[in-house]
């Protein structure tokens, strides 16, 4: 029977494959004949992708954008929706242009569409990849319904360094979560066929390292090693293409020197050479006409360094449309390299079946019936509530009895438009509940809800005009802030508990909002201290895009929980794990420092030197501060319940493995609280002697198991060789032998732990 199995196991894959030769084999006669009919003009015009301008997701909007269509100059056009628009504009390229070449049509489809999800980062916290994959399918019905084919997502860039806006819209610092969750998100975008009308094109970004922008500022300067590169930064892109992802963007930093877009190493020798991927590489907004500013000559000159280095279409500037035929004609690109470049374009659309039917994502019926759907709104509830992680819960101050008068204070009270958070740009923000309403929608009259602003966002209103862009506008109460404290107190005066709804707007966070204090703003700050004061049990419900230093409020506040931003249904949520009817299970995917001057921080560090004694604070001569210990606020991985998970019993089913062998590591974890609920039990690893330092930890598997009150179970996790894998110094993919810890717990920092050897 098991050779049966086996024999019909490799007669699939060999069927498979046959399929996909066949397939390939298709498609490249296809385009072969097509591009032999084609004009350099009309080839370069595929390399050429315009906005709509719909969306705000840059400072420049294409123009003339309909006689581009007709003339063949355009290939691609994003932030254009409804299957209405995009026929028309289609049908200016099917009916109007000269060979009929269809448009491909794209978005920013980050964490949802219509019906919005957490924020990435918020997502990346349920540690939960079945949802996670959910939450990326539905996005690509809705999208794909809408009339698009094509998303700007995942992002997948690793993330350290929370003054960095964009560490919201990433999976946060870990290097093996960001790999599972990139893998998760491609899969539920492409679907299993990618020709299917409700799939989306995935595109990887951004390619490479814009995680690790110097100083968390916003396309700035990146250096690293490549030690550091192919161990802890290029994984997660590697995942996302194995997954079949099958179009990839570049970053806006320099790599080695030479900013990515013009980067032949990375886009050429790495990606096309090492990796052997064949997909489209498109540049993010302008990024080819910004090379002039990161100083590589004028828009002919870039232009040819893009194309040359690998880039194939070009997003908004339009350096190739207007300098390649030139270039052409001057020597200085060839034809091969246009050809190239309009083949995996070309390619693109018929993967996606745009040839065979250009109008397949146009249905009216699709639209009206595929959109914010009962189905797709409970997953979103479901998702947000998964996300949200407990921080803090002194004396059991969460969950809340449905009964009695809650006041719900701060400038986050009372916003829907804030509540999808940054990059939801096709959000419906004047119909989405704010966190009051929501709170009220899901407890019905069972809670008695009273409100107040309480207070600014910020004192500065130019900072706040400029955290609240794009229609994520907050009431600005310009009396004195004194006086509007006392009217909240006033109004929270006969309630029984006080949620403060604090922290980031929406716009604080993302592309442009890197940050240099990362405290709660000082006016909310005054706020939460004069709530602090009535005696009542406060909690504090944070609204955050990134870690932030939290410090004083861990010290001085009972209860503490962090909602990110939940998406569409947020406030429903907020209020199910408020009140009991979830649990939190949500764990931090990246660090919380104790202060803003230990950035970059990260549980996966190295020990140097002289590293800090277990337990110290200071030590002359070791890697520390003066000032503050080394540890962080809240560790990665980190997340209360409001039950209690107890480990025990830690085992290895051998002392010693050999090369190609395998090991199970078992744990028991145990409820031993008054509530079901989920845990993310983790497991991590340390080469403890090697030819080149290590990490003191690395996670190399996560299990989230539900466990009910009063019951245990008996956790398996199966290590092989290949998990004690490492990029060497001469970027060979290889373990060592020698001695491994092994750590089990509940988040990097509390975890029990055990040895192994690995020998020749």
């Amino acid at each position: 029977m098991k050779l049966l199995k086996n024999i019909l196991c490799i007669a699939a894959v060999i069927s498979s494959n046959l399929g996909h030769a066949q397939e390939n084999k298709k498609m490249n006669q296809f385009i072969n004949d097509l591009m032999s009919k084609m004009t350099v003009e009309e080839k370069i015009g595929q390399l050429n992708l315009v906005t709509a301008g719909e969306a705000t997701t840059g400072s420049v909007v294409s123009t003339d954008v309909e006689s581009k269509i007709k003339a063949g100059n355009i290939g691609g056009i994003f932030s254009m929706t409804t299957p209405s628009k995009i026929r028309k504009a289609q049908e200016l390229a099917v009916n109007n242009s000269r060979l009929k070449i269809p448009i491909i049509f794209g978005m920013d489809v980050i964490h949802g569409y219509k019906t919005i999800f957490p924020i990435p980062l918020g997502l990346a916290a349920t540690w939960d990849m079945p949802l996670i994959q959910k939450t990326a399918r539905v996005a690509a019905i809705e999208a794909s319904a809408d009339g698009l084919n094509w998303t700007f997502s995942p992002m997948v860039d690793i993330s350290r360094d929370a003054r960095w806006g964009r560490i919201s819209e990433g999976s946060g610092e870990d290097t093996y979560l960001s790999s599972r969750i990139a893998r998760e998100m491609v899969i539920g975008y492409q679907g299993d066929d990618l020709s299917k009308n409700n799939t989306l094109m995935a595109c990887v970004k951004h390619f490479a390292l814009y995680g690790a922008a110097e100083a968390g500022r916003d396309y700035h300067t990146t250096d690293m090693s490549l030690h550091r590169m192919y161990n802890e930064y290029l994984p997660p892109y590697k995942a996302a293409l194995d997954a079949g992802a099958m179009s990839i963007m570049t970053s806006f930093n320099d790599i080695n020197g030479i900013p990515a877009t013009a980067n032949h190493w990375l886009l050429t020798d790495l990606l096309r050479d090492d990796w052997k991927f064949n997909g489209l590489v498109v540049t993010d907004y302008t990024a080819v006409n910004e090379l002039i500013d990161h100083g590589l000559g004028d828009l002919q000159k870039v232009s040819e360094l893009s194309l040359k280095a690998g880039v194939d279409m070009d997003m908004v500037g339009e350096g190739f449309l207007t300098t390649l035929k030139k270039s052409l004609d001057e020597g200085k690109v060839t034809q091969e390299e246009i050809d190239r470049a309009c083949r995996y374009v070309l390619e693109a659309k018929y993967r996606l079946g745009l040839f065979d039917d250009p109008f397949k994502y146009c249905s009216e019926e699709r639209a009206k019936n595929e959109i914010l759907t009962p189905e797709h709104l409970k997953l979103a509830r479901e998702a947000a509530g998964k996300s949200f992680v407990l921080l803090k819960n002194d004396n059991q101050t969460l969950p809340l009895k449905k009964q009695g008068t809650v006041a719900v204070i701060g400038p986050l009270a009372n916003t829907g438009a804030n509540m999808p958070g940054t990059w939801s740009v096709s959000a419906d923000l004047a119909n989405t509940m704010s966190l009051v309403d929501g709170m009220k929608s899901a407890l019905g009259n069972k809670v008695k809800i009273v409100t107040h602003l309480g207070s600014n966002l910020t004192d500065d209103a130019a900072l706040q005009e400029r955290s609240t862009m794009f229609g994520r506008t907050i009431p600005r109460d310009n009396r004195d802030p004194q006086q509007i404290i006392d009217e909240a107190i006033n109004t929270a005066k006969d309630a029984d508990v006080i949620i403060a709804a604090l922290g980031e707007s929406s716009e604080m966070s993302g592309e442009s909002s890197s940050r240099t204090d990362l405290n709660i703003p000082e006016s909310q700050k005054r706020l939460l201290q004069a709530l602090l004061k009535t005696g009542k049990p406060v909690v504090l419900v944070l609204f955050a895009g990134r870690p932030l230093t939290l410090t004083w409020e861990n010290e001085n506040v009972p209860a503490i929980l962090n909602v990110w931003f939940g998406g569409t249904e947020t406030g429903k949520a907020v209020a199910d794990v408020l009140f009991g009817d979830v649990n939190p299970s949500g764990k931090l995917p990246a660090t919380f420092p104790q202060n803003v001057g230990q950035l970059p921080i990260y549980y996966s560090q190295k020990n140097t030197g002289r590293p800090l004694a277990k337990d110290a604070w200071f030590q002359k001569f070791r890697s520390n501060y003066l000032d503050v210990s080394n540890e962080p606020l809240y560790p990665f991985g980190y997340g209360l319940s409001y039950t209690n998970f107890t480990y025990s019993n830690l085992k290895l089913d051998k002392n010693s493995i050999t090369k190609g062998d395998s090991l199970k590591i078992s744990v028991n974890v145990r409820n031993n609280g008054n509530y079901d609920g989920e845990e993310v039990v983790q497991l991590y690893l340390q080469d403890l002697v090697g030819s080149q330092t290590r990490p003191i930890k690395e996670l190399k598997g996560f299990q989230k198991v539900f466990i009910e009150k009063g019951k245990s179970k008996d956790i398996v996790f199966t290590i092989s060789e290949e998990d004690l894998k490492f990029y060497n110094q001469q970027l060979e993919f290889i373990s060592e032998p020698g001695k491994f810890k092994v750590f089990i717990g509940t988040n990097s920092r509390d975890v029990q732990e055990a040895e192994f050897d690995l020998i020749d």
